[in-house]
C-alpha cells in the first residue's frame, strides 16, 4: 500500500473537527455542574453569624439603645445653641418719621467751640448760633442708631440652658436608658447563641438526612439481591411462589421509602443553605462527622462544648432581661413622680446686632446685647394627668416583676429540659451502638441461613428489617446527642422557647411520625427522620437534587 502524505493530513482534520464538538461538550458540561462547597460546622456558623438577617436586627437594637442612652445622659450638661441671621426691611411703620437732617431743616449742628482770641459780639453770635442749632434738632435723633426703619439688620446670637434641679427626673431617664442598652446586648448575644444552635440542628439534620438516605439504598440494595436470590431459586425449584411474591413486595416496598428519604435530604440542605444564605444551586458536602466521637475536633464548636455549661437560673439571658426590665420600670416610676416636683434651669443668651447702611456690615457696626434668667416651674393643676402617669408607671412595673417571676421559672424548667435530654440522648446514643452491632450480625446469618435453605423468607425480611432501623436509630441518636450538647453548651444565653426550636421540634415529631408509617410491611419501628417532610416537588425552581450521583 502507498502512503500518501495529503490522505494522512485529511483524516487528522476530519478526526479534529469531530473530536472538537465532543470537547466542547463535555466542557460545557463540567461547567454547567453545581458548585460543591466542602463545609463544617465551623464554617457554616461562621457564615450563617456574618450574614444573619436577626442578627443585623438585634445589632441595630443595640446601636439605638446607646442613641437613646446619649440622649438622656445629655440633659446633664449644658445645651448651647447658636445662631445667625440677616433681615431686609422692604415697609416699615419708621418710614415716616425723621431722624437726622432733612432738607430744607436748619443746618447741621457742630461742636461748640470758644475762640479766646474772639471779641465779645463774635462770641454772642456764635452763642446764639449753637442754641439755634440745638432747638432745631429732632427729639428721634438720638434713635437713629437703635433700628427702627433699618433696611438691613443683623443677628449673631449664642443661648445657654442647664438643668438645676428636676426632681430626679433626668438621673431617672437616664438610668432607664443604661438598663435598656443593658437588656439590647444581652439580646444580641441571645440571637447569637439562638442562631448557633439553629444553624447546629439544621447541619446534623442534613447530616442525619445524608445517612438516612445511605442506609435506604442499602436495604434495598439487600432487597434486590434477596429478590434476585429467591427468582434463581424458583427457577431450579427450590423456592415457592409465595416467597417470590413476598421477595418482589418487600423490594417495592422499599423504593417508596429512598423516594422519601432523600426528599427529605433535599429538604433538609435546603433549610441549610437558607440559614448561611448561600445559593440554593450550590452542593454542599458537609465535613463534620455526625457520629460521636471522644477526640473533639479543633474549633469554636469544640471550645464551646468543652467549657463547663451554666445551668444557673439567675444567670440566664431572658431573666436577665427581665430583670433590667424592671429596673427600667422603676425609672419610669420615678419620672412620673418627679412631674410633681419643681424644676429650675438657667438660661443665658448673647447676641451681636448690628444695622448697616449697606448690606454687610462691619465689625465695629455691631452692638452687644447679653442676657442671663432663671426659671422655676411647678405643676399647680393638670386635669390629673400627672396622676394617670403614675398609675401607667406603676402598673408597668408590676407587670415586669411578675413577668421576672414567671421568667425565672420557666428558666429552671428549661434548665432541666435541657439536662435531661442530654442525659436521654447518651443512654439512646450507648443503647444504639450495640443494637447495631448485633443486627448487622443477624443479618449475616439470616443471609446464610436463605442461601442454604434452613431458613424462610419471613425470618431474612425481619432481620432486614431490624438492621434498617437500628442504623436509623443510631444515626439519630447521634444527632440528637450532639444537639443536645449544643444546646447545654448554650443554655446561659439561649432565649425561652425560641421559636425556631419549637419549630424543629414539631417537625421532627412529625418526621418521626412519617418514618413509622414508611417502614416496608407495616411493622412498627422506633425510628425517626430528620429534615423538612414533603417530597422533591417542593422545591424551588432551579434547585437540584443534593449531591447528584448519589444514592
Amino acid at each position: 500500500m502507498t502512503w500518501c502524505p495529503h490522505a494522512a493530513v485529511a483524516f487528522l482534520v476530519i478526526a479534529s473537527s469531530l473530536s472538537a464538538p465532543q470537547a466542547r461538550a463535555q466542557g460545557s458540561d463540567s461547567s454547567a455542574r453545581p458548585q460543591v462547597r466542602q463545609l463544617s460546622l465551623d464554617e457554616a456558623l461562621q457564615s450563617a453569624e456574618a450574614k444573619s438577617p436577626d442578627l443585623a436586627i438585634a445589632r441595630a437594637g443595640v446601636t439605638r439603645a446607646e442613641g437613646q442612652r446619649e440622649k438622656a445622659r445629655s440633659q446633664f450638661l449644658p445645651q448651647i445653641f447658636g445662631s445667625a441671621g440677616y433681615t431686609r426691611t422692604l415697609k416699615s411703620q419708621f418710614q415716616g418719621l425723621s431722624f437726622g437732617n432733612d432738607s430744607g431743616g436748619p443746618p447741621a449742628c457742630s461742636s461748640f467751640t470758644v475762640d479766646p482770641n474772639a471779641t465779645v459780639n463774635q462770641r454772642l453770635t456764635l452763642l446764639e448760633s449753637a442754641l439755634g442749632c440745638g432747638a432745631g434738632t429732632n427729639s428721634l435723633g438720638s434713635l437713629q442708631n437703635l433700628g427702627f426703619g433699618a433696611a438691613n439688620q443683623w443677628n449673631l446670637g449664642l443661648s445657654l440652658q442647664q438643668n438645676v434641679f428636676t426632681g430626679g427626673r433626668v438621673t431617672a431617664q437616664y438610668r432607664a436608658a443604661n438598663a435598656q442598652k443593658r437588656s439590647a446586648t444581652i439580646g444580641l448575644t441571645a440571637a447569637k447563641a439562638q442562631l448557633t444552635l439553629d444553624v447546629t440542628q439544621a447541619y446534623y439534620d442534613a447530616q442525619l438526612a445524608d445517612r438516612l438516605v445511605t442506609i435506604a439504598a442499602a436495604t434495598l440494595s439487600q432487597a434486590d439481591t434477596t429478590l434476585a436470590q429467591t427468582k434463581l431459586g424458583r427457577q431450579v425449584g427450590n423456592a415457592a411462589e409465595f416467597d417470590l411474591l413476598r421477595a418482589q413486595v418487600t423490594r417495592d416496598n422499599q423504593v417508596p421509602v429512598l423516594i422519601q428519604r432523600r426528599s427529605d435530604r433535599d429538604i433538609a440542605y435546603v433549610r441549610l443553605k437558607q440559614l448561611l444564605h448561600l445559593p440554593l444551586t450550590d452542593s454542599l458536602a458537609l465535613t463534620t462527622s455526625l457520629d460521636d466521637s471522644t477526640v473533639a475536633q479543633p474549633g469554636a464548636v469544640s471550645t464551646l462544648l468543652a467549657s463547663a455549661p451554666d445551668t444557673a437560673t439567675e444567670s440566664r439571658a431572658p431573666v436577665r432581661q427581665a430583670g433590667e426590665n424592671v429596673t427600667a420600670q422603676k425609672s419610669a416610676v420615678t419620672v412620673a413622680h418627679a412631674e410633681r416636683i419643681p424644676s429650675l434651669s438657667l438660661s443665658s443668651a448673647f447676641g451681636r446686632v448690628a444695622y448697616p447702611s449697606g448690606i454687610f456690615p462691619s465689625w465695629s457696626d455691631f452692638r452687644s446685647n447679653w442676657t442671663v434668667g432663671g426659671s422655676l416651674t411647678l405643676p399647680i393643676f393638670t386635669g390629673g394627668n400627672i396622676h394617670g402617669d403614675e398609675q401607667i408607671a406603676t402598673a408597668g412595673l408590676q407587670q415586669a416583676r411578675a413577668q421576672l417571676q414567671q421568667t425565672r421559672e420557666l428558666a429552671e424548667l428549661d434548665a432541666l429540659n435541657a439536662l435531661n435530654r442530654l442525659r436521654a440522648a447518651e443512654a439512646q446514643m450507648n443503647a444504639s451502638r450495640g443494637t447495631a452491632q448485633q443486627a448487622a450480625r443477624a443479618y449475616q446469618i439470616a443471609t446464610v441461613r436463605y442461601k442454604e435453605g434452613i431458613s424462610t423468607q419471613t425470618e431474612l425480611n425481619d432481620a432486614q428489617i431490624q438492621l434498617q432501623q437500628a442504623e436509623a436509630n443510631r444515626a439519630t441518636a447521634a444527632r440528637d446527642l450532639q444537639v443536645a450538647r449544643m444546646r447545654l453548651a448554650l443554655l446561659r444565653d439561649l432565649p425561652l422557647n425560641g421559636s425556631s426550636a419549637q419549630a424543629a421540634q414539631a417537625q421532627t415529631q412529625v418526621t418521626a411520625q412519617a418514618a413509622t408509617l414508611a417502614v416496608p410491611l407495616g411493622t412498627q419501628s422506633t425510628s425517626t427522620s430528620t429534615g423538612r417532610t414533603g417530597s422533591a416537588a417542593s422545591l424551588p425552581p432551579g434547585v437540584p437534587s443534593q449531591q447528584p450521583g448519589t444514592p
